[in-house]
């Protein structure tokens, strides 16, 4: 089924979507994007449901003919200060408020968001596989927090974040064992199962 383009009557609605909630290193990272009602591309989907090969040809065409748009990390210690939700919340705010442009409607991924100064919003679950400008931010937020895993991923090789980027794969967590967390896993996350235990 082809993404609609907007939910609300507003020229400027802004669709945004966060990546790396459920990582156990790095930011939590957000992007707001608001494009034109002319916007087409067969190709834009879920950033989940595409190769990184697509997801990456497709972050250079939004990039160039959104509107607007903005990307926001939100760092590991500030997620274990106020916690994973409110962190993805809190980025998906600063992703709005660093647009050129205040949007007039906001759609957001997923069923949980706090209101944004006095604009109207709306969340829609699996919003990243119904409307282009949700699909959009989800693209933005997963290549840009990517790109930033990769370059931390040379000061510590040993997790192999470039492969990974943080999640929770079996190897990574193997080498939390072997190596313990370095300062950006999210200290406040259960790094392991139960059965192991780890000083922090």
């Amino acid at each position: 089924m082809p993404l609609k383009i907007q939910y609300s009557n507003c020229d400027l609605e802004c669709g945004t979507d966060e990546a790396g909630r459920g990582c156990l290193a790095g930011p939590v990272t957000a992007a707001a994007v608001i494009l034109p009602l002319s916007f087409k591309n067969t190709l834009l989907n879920d950033s989940k449901q595409l190769s990184e090969k697509n997801r990456n040809h497709l972050k250079s065409i939004i990039q160039s003919e959104a509107t607007y748009y903005s990307i926001e990390h939100i760092f590991e210690n500030e997620i274990d200060q106020i916690n994973i939700l409110n962190a993805s919340i809190k980025a998906m705010h600063h992703s709005i408020s660093s647009l050129n442009i205040e949007p007039e409607y906001i759609i957001v991924d997923g069923n949980k968001f706090k209101p944004y100064k006095s604009i109207p919003h709306k969340t829609i679950i699996k919003g990243d596989s119904k409307y282009s400008s949700i699909a959009a931010a989800s693209i933005l937020a997963k290549t840009h927090r990517d790109l930033y895993m990769e370059k931390i991923h040379e000061e510590f090789p040993m997790y192999n974040w470039k492969q990974n980027k943080g999640y929770p794969t079996k190897e990574h967590r193997d080498a939390i064992i072997k190596y313990g967390p370095s300062k950006y896993h999210r200290k406040s996350f259960r790094l392991l199962p139960e059965q192991y235990q780890l000083d922090l």
